[in-house]
């Protein structure tokens, strides 16, 4: 009789660490947001990257992994890719809403999930994805539509994300988590430049401080800790699906912390990407890459 009970809680705590994960993401964005009058999209990615990186080499001790010359190229480019996923993305949230972003982004792991899978069955993930993304694309009235310099930084933090994920994926496989924290310091040196050069002495300014400190802990502290539990206890399929409702959460805390309202055919445009997004992870191949949310 208490078989039952366990089994039913053995499959909802890693649920529940994934929806904690989800909103933890999200609210960082949000909270993100608030920074940019001051220190711009750029700033705002060197300070959440730089407290990151403080924090994930405090808890994981990177300097422990070992590396060969193959092995750390992959790992520049893995962070590079980071780091470019996180600038892109915050630099969308200039001009797009929350949800719409994070829908648009999706759209990378979508493809590598698409591409690794190529059965007849893909083509209907593909068809979702295509009419999402003609839902969010401005046509006649501008009001209706949204920003396409910013859905165009959203597309672009996509492509980063699968560059991401297939490197890392290979930088992952000989030293698992501490991968993780030096990709994070390698985009902290690869988006410092650009956030130090638009922003300047204002990053010094000490009431972002905390601020950043906050984002850095939503957005990548958090979230990394419960992924990494979550999928330890859950199959690696189960975990992308359950991340497809990503883009829901975006919306929802875009409404709830940022005032953002989206119009229905937004709703359905974003709906219609997590579908594909499932779907293509249900059908994709068992050796498929998954698909690790770290915005």
């Amino acid at each position: 009789m208490t078989d039952q009970p366990r089994s039913l809680a053995s499959i909802l705590f890693p649920v529940g660490l994934l929806l904690i994960a989800m909103a933890s993401i999200q609210s960082g964005a949000s909270l993100a947001k608030s920074m940019f009058p001051v220190v711009g999209a750029q700033g705002t990615t060197t300070l959440r990257l730089i407290f990151a990186s403080v924090i994930m080499l405090i808890l994981l001790r990177p300097w422990r992994a070992r590396f060969t010359a193959s092995t750390l190229r992959t790992v520049i480019v893995y962070g590079m890719a980071l780091g470019g996923m996180n600038l892109l993305f915050y630099m969308s949230l200039n001009t797009v809403p929350l949800g719409i972003a994070v829908a648009l982004e999706f759209t990378g792991p979508l493809a590598v999930a698409i591409y690794a899978s190529r059965r007849a069955m893909d083509f209907l993930w593909i068809g979702l994805a295509v009419i999402g993304l003609l839902l969010l694309i401005p046509t006649g009235d501008s009001r209706s539509g949204i920003d396409l310099v910013g859905a165009a930084y959203a597309l672009g933090a996509g492509v980063c994300w699968a560059v991401y994920i297939l490197f890392g994926q290979k930088a992952g496989a000989d030293n698992g988590i501490q991968t993780a924290a030096l990709g994070v310091m390698i985009a902290a040196l690869f988006v410092a430049p650009v956030g130090i050069v638009h922003a300047g002495a204002t990053l010094l300014t000490p009431s972002l401080i905390p601020v950043a400190i906050g984002v850095a802990i939503l957005s990548t502290a958090v979230p990394y800790t419960l992924e990494m539990v979550a999928l330890t206890r859950i199959p690696a399929r189960t975990f992308g699906t359950l991340m497809s409702m990503e883009p829901a959460f975006g919306a929802l805390s875009g409404l709830l912390f940022l005032h953002e309202y989206l119009s229905v055919a937004q709703w359905l445009a974003i709906a219609c990407i997590i579908l594909a997004s499932a779907g293509a992870t249900l059908t994709m191949r068992r050796q498929s890459p998954q698909m690790l949310a770290t915005d």
